[in-house]
C-alpha cells in the first residue's frame, strides 16, 4: 500500500472506547476536514504500520501518518491538536515538557484505558455523515 496519502491519517485502536471517543472528538473539531481515520487493526492501519516499520500487533498508541512523517504517542496527540487550530493548538505548550515525561504519562493512560473506559469486541462503525473520512 502507498503510504503517501494526500491527507493526514489518524490510526487508532478500533476497539478502545477512549480511542473511539477521541476520534469522534477530533471529527467534531476538525472544521477543515483535514484528517482521515483508520483503525490500527484495519488493512490500511496494518499497511501503514508495516510501511513505517512499526509493530503490527501493538495497538497502544495513536499514530498520525502524514506522507513520510509519522507521529506516535504524545507527539501524535499534540500534533493533532496543533493542526486543529486555536484553542486546541495552545496545547503545544506541552511540547516544552521532555518527551520522556510526556510519553510516560501517555503510556500510563494507555496501559489502563481498557480498565477505565472499556472496550468493544469489534471496531465501531463511523456515523453515516463521517463515513467518507475513514479509509
Amino acid at each position: 500500500m502507498d503510504s503517501n496519502f494526500n491527507f493526514p491519517i489518524i490510526l487508532f485502536d478500533g476497539v478502545c472506547n477512549l480511542c473511539n471517543a477521541s476520534v469522534q472528538w477530533v471529527l467534531k473539531h476538525d472544521r477543515a476536514g483535514q484528517f482521515r481515520f483508520a483503525a490500527l487493526q484495519s488493512e490500511t492501519g496494518q499497511s501503514l504500520l508495516a510501511a513505517h516499520g512499526l509493530a503490527q500487533e501493538s495497538f497502544d498508541t495513536v499514530v498520525l501518518a502524514d506522507g513520510e512523517h509519522l507521529f506516535t504517542r504524545s507527539d501524535a496527540a499534540l500534533e493533532i491538536a496543533r493542526r486543529l487550530g486555536r484553542p486546541w493548538s495552545w496545547l503545544a505548550i506541552f511540547n516544552w515538557l521532555p518527551q520522556r515525561l510526556r510519553n510516560a504519562v501517555y503510556d500510563w493512560v494507555a496501559r489502563h484505558r481498557y480498565r477505565w473506559f472499556g472496550r468493544q469486541e469489534t471496531c465501531l462503525l463511523p456515523r453515516p455523515e463521517w463515513k467518507d473520512r475513514f479509509v
